[in-house]
């Protein structure tokens, strides 16, 4: 059962041809995990989204999709928050966006902890702000927006699949979360 939504512009390869490609080369992604800032700068909120995944468990999950051939890393971030967070969401993007991390996911268990069966993906893995309002679409269900506390809470960190838990905790010590 596949519990994705299908891409309304797939961009240079057919279903067929992105199944062979993801069997031989790494893929490339982008991940973005929309927060909300106080008045200091601080990460007030963090914006997770729940999905069902192939098994139809609901799991939490971030901002995510590929980046398609001749696509900056800017217009894929755009483009995956709009279609993840809808057009009002208003993210701010950083004149010169640098992610807080690589990414590598691997089809079966490595040494980096994440794991995608599908395929061998590198994704680049930001925080971004955003301050308009988010209603989810796509494939997700919700989009809940948690304390830092909560989200690094046991109980969210156990709804986190293919190591996406350990990316969280990087993105808010990235952003000075250390409490």
């Amino acid at each position: 059962m596949n519990v994705r939504t299908p891409d309304p512009n797939p961009g240079w390869l057919s279903e067929e041809d992105l199944y062979e490609a993801r069997r031989r080369l790494p893929m490339v992604y982008v991940e973005a995990i929309p927060v909300r800032l106080d008045a200091l700068g601080y990460v007030d909120e963090v914006g997770l989204l729940l999905q069902a995944n192939e098994q139809g468990e609901m799991v939490r999950t971030f901002v995510s999709g590929r980046v398609m051939y001749r696509e900056t890393i800017r217009a894929a971030l755009l483009r995956h928050l709009e279609k993840d967070l809808g057009p009002l969401a208003l993210p701010q993007l950083a004149p010169s966006p640098l992610p807080f991390t690589i990414a590598e996911y691997f089809p079966s268990p490595s040494e980096t902890g994440l794991t995608d069966d599908r395929q061998h993906a590198v994704a680049l893995a930001y925080l971004i702000p955003v301050t308009g309002e988010c209603n989810p679409r796509q494939d997700a269900l919700e989009l809940s927006w948690m304390t830092p506390s909560e989200a690094l809470s046991p109980t969210i960190q156990a709804e986190f699949s293919g190591g996406r838990a350990d990316l969280l905790r990087q993105a808010l010590a990235h952003a000075g979360w250390a409490r």
